[in-house]
């Protein structure tokens, strides 16, 4: 009886195997495009380069996205280039911005940015001193616009920034906080780290962590922006409605 019952179980492992064989293997996602900017026309952070280097990291070691790094703004354009280089915006599925200062963008870059991700419905994801760039560009923060860390990180206190706007997903714990400290901007004791917001058809996703080459490397600060990162690039979903301060 041992003798049929493992005969049996072994032609229906053979007949599945047979079954599988006979199917064509199911195609593997085609990879995302990240397009990484790491341009400074302001402070000059030291992390840059290992925070934008970490993300190309985790793309290759998830196989999810594939990553372009450079410190220039030429690709962020919807106009074609002729043969040096063929790749422009539409090539990409999510932008990564760690940058300072005015860029090196012209009107046309621009409006082909906010379209990228407002009506393409593209992913769009600033780090740190994003929030630092940009003044005389109004749709740029308008676009842009808890966790308890022992990461020891730069926070920067966002212009005219509000909840109304945006779904946060991390702030400071103020009663932690010397609120006596020169500095101290927002009267609320408001003080949101990373928040989420949809700008049209696309995503956006914020967080001022990433000073610091300790903060790249601590495991909480690599989850959220790999999570924030799959999230722009449309892999994943999220509630991105505002909620009031809990």
């Amino acid at each position: 009886m041992r003798t049929l019952q493992t005969l049996a179980i072994a032609c229906v492992a053979v007949t599945v195997t047979a079954a599988l064989a006979g199917q064509a293997p199911a195609p593997k996602p085609e990879k995302k495009k990240v397009l990484c900017i790491g341009q400074s026309k302001g402070w000059q952070h030291d992390a840059v380069t290992y925070g934008l280097a970490t993300i190309w990291r985790w793309g290759h070691e998830t196989g999810l996205y594939d990553t372009y790094i450079r410190t220039d703004t030429e690709l962020l354009t919807k106009k074609k280039f002729g043969n040096n280089n063929t790749k422009n915006l539409d090539w990409f599925d999510a932008v990564v911005f760690y940058t300072t200062g005015e860029l090196d963008m012209d009107e046309s870059q621009k409006a082909d940015l906010i379209a990228f991700v407002k009506d393409d419905g593209k992913g769009f994801v600033a780090v740190h001193s994003a929030l630092d760039t940009f003044y005389k560009w109004p749709e740029y923060g308008e676009m842009r616009s808890d966790r308890k860390s022992v990461v020891n990180d730069e926070i920067y206190q966002a212009k005219d920034w509000s909840r109304d706007k945006v779904r946060v997903l991390m702030r400071m714990d103020e009663s932690k906080l010397d609120l006596t400290k020169k500095g101290i901007k927002r009267a609320d004791k408001d003080w949101a780290v990373t928040w989420i917001k949809s700008y049209g058809k696309g995503r956006v996703f914020y967080s001022t962590l990433g000073h610091t080459y300790e903060a790249w490397d601590d495991k909480g600060v690599a989850t959220m922006y790999l999570e924030g990162i799959k999230w722009a690039l449309g892999l994943t979903e999220a509630n991105t409605s505002p909620h009031a301060r809990k």
